[in-house]
């Protein structure tokens, strides 16, 4: 029973770690599409735990071994492990290249890209690293983007630009008689 009951958990995992490569290897794609279309950008950071996402892919990659070259199990029976060896050891340094900031369509933030005619808000979070927090439309969780100081200035302009020619547009305020300047907002 233990045995079958790992199997099982391993064969979920696997399944959520499959939906997960297939999300990076989407966003890869749309970035390559769209990397010659870049307006300002500036490579991502490095996870916080890089280091041990790299010591699991090695792990992973050493069970694999033994799984498939020892113990000679099928390699369906190694499904679960060959996921996340795949998202640890090649899609998340893969997707740490993709490049954040602001293209022609829109806005690559920490965790995928954001259409200018989707952003309904935003707001300047200027504490320990300066993070631009994007409201998209219809939704209840704000986007981030940290922008390193160097590129802080070309940010505001680029934003207060793309608001000016309403690339960016706030519709739908409360109360709005004209006296406010949008483009302050950036």
């Amino acid at each position: 029973m233990p045995q079958s009951f790992l199997s099982h958990v391993l064969l979920l995992l696997g399944a959520g770690f499959l939906v997960a490569n297939v999300r990076i290897l989407v966003d890869v794609a749309r970035y390559l599409r769209m990397r010659s279309r870049a307006v300002l950008t500036w490579p991502s950071p490095q996870p916080r735990y890089y280091g041990l996402f790299l010591a699991m892919a090695a792990m992973l990659g050493l069970v694999l071994m033994v799984k498939l070259l020892y113990l000679r199990l099928p390699p369906t029976a190694v499904f679960g492990e060959a996921m996340m060896l795949t998202y640890y050891g090649y899609l998340v340094p893969l997707s740490i290249r993709i490049g954040r900031g602001f293209y022609e369509d829109g806005v690559w933030v920490d965790n995928g890209f954001l259409p200018y005619h989707q952003i309904a808000g935003l707001s300047w979070r200027e504490e320990e690293q300066l993070t631009l927090l994007f409201i998209p439309r219809m939704k209840q969780v704000a986007r981030k983007l940290v922008v390193p100081a160097p590129f802080y200035g070309a940010a505001r302009r680029l934003l207060r630009d793309k608001i000016g020619r309403r690339d960016i547009d706030f519709w739908g305020k409360a109360l709005d008689l004209g006296a406010h300047d949008e483009r302050d907002d950036a």
